[in-house]
């Protein structure tokens, strides 16, 4: 795979502690790492800034800054703070810290959130790079099954990340908006050159599938020679996926593949129940399915990133 004795070059897309968990796997096999994050947050510290900043939203950009930031003391130390929020009642209550430099630097780069974000991982000693997966923010709007029993066909039309998480029912299907945002050419440039893509794990329609939604991204996807990998979830979604089973997680990704080649499949070895009904959705998308232990031992439903990365080095194979 790729470059002879040279580190893969993976590109990692998704956002928050699913997008975080994935990073941390992927540092501990290659340093030529690129995380491509959603910017469609539209809550908590994110929401308030971009209803007030003509910015990205910082969150989940932040998150995987603070997951690909070195480990010695000092660079520790400065994680610590990008992730710490502040206390008290005023304006400035839940802020991360992180949230409002990142803001700042922006600004103080012109509105270029891409050299902001080059700025902090310089700062941070980061194992890599941080994009947006796009260059303005995004909306998503998606068609929520109603969970009224006298109604089950009823669906109603959520706009917002927050607001979709929050709404009792199964997401039947999500768009981006705007529909066809720019996409910053660092971040196609990475795909092209790319040995290995993975998606996942994480929440499935607004972390996950909003990277397939966005033509520029998904025609750069279907293009690239890279491998693309996927991690599927340990459990389902309260709201998104209530009742998912894994080959369920699997299809409605494949519903939004568009041309994509999927080759790898990784799932929990103690979370799938159905190993036969799952190899059978993951031979139909035509790609191999890895089974391992990669949640933390004790039945946590969160991915370790040491065990995850064992299952990620064997879809590398030898090198």
């Amino acid at each position: 795979m790729g470059r002879p004795d040279a580190p893969p070059r993976v590109v990692a897309f998704g956002g928050g502690h699913g997008l975080a968990a994935a990073l941390g796997a992927w540092r501990r096999l290659t340093p030529e790492l690129t995380a491509v994050v959603t910017v469609a947050d539209d809550g908590g510290s994110s929401g308030r800034i971009r209803r007030e900043m003509p910015v990205l939203p910082p969150g989940d950009l932040r998150m995987a800054l603070a997951a690909l930031a070195g480990d010695d003391e000092q660079r520790s130390e400065m994680t610590e703070l990008l992730q710490h929020r502040l206390g008290g009642s005023g304006v400035l209550a839940g802020h991360p810290v992180g949230n409002l430099v990142l803001t700042g630097l922006t600004e103080l780069h012109g509105g270029d959130t891409v050299r902001a974000l080059d700025s902090l991982c310089r700062l941070l000693g980061a194992c890599g790079r941080v994009l947006p997966m796009a260059d303005v923010p995004l909306d998503l709007v998606a068609r929520v099954e109603t969970v009224d029993p006298d109604d089950p066909a009823r669906t109603r039309t959520i706009r917002g990340q927050a607001a979709i998480a929050s709404t009792p029912g199964r997401v039947r299907d999500i768009l981006v908006s705007p529909a066809d945002p720019p996409v910053h050419p660092a971040v196609l440039q990475a795909i092209a050159t790319a040995d290995v893509v993975s998606l996942g794990p994480g929440s499935w329609y607004t972390s996950v599938l909003p990277h397939l939604l966005v033509p520029r991204l998904r025609a750069a996807l279907a293009a690239t020679p890279a491998r693309v990998v996927v991690v599927l979830n340990l459990e389902p979604q309260p709201g998104e996926t209530d009742g998912f089973s894994p080959e369920e997680h699997l299809r409605v990704l494949q519903a939004h593949l568009g041309g994509v080649a999927l080759h790898t499949v990784v799932a929990d070895v103690d979370s799938v129940v159905d190993r036969c009904g799952l190899l059978s959705a993951v031979r139909a998308c035509g790609a191999e399915l890895v089974l391992a232990p990669v949640a933390e031992p004790g039945g946590a439903p969160r991915h370790d990133p040491e065990r995850l990365a064992t299952a990620l080095a064997d879809v590398l194979g030898p090198r």
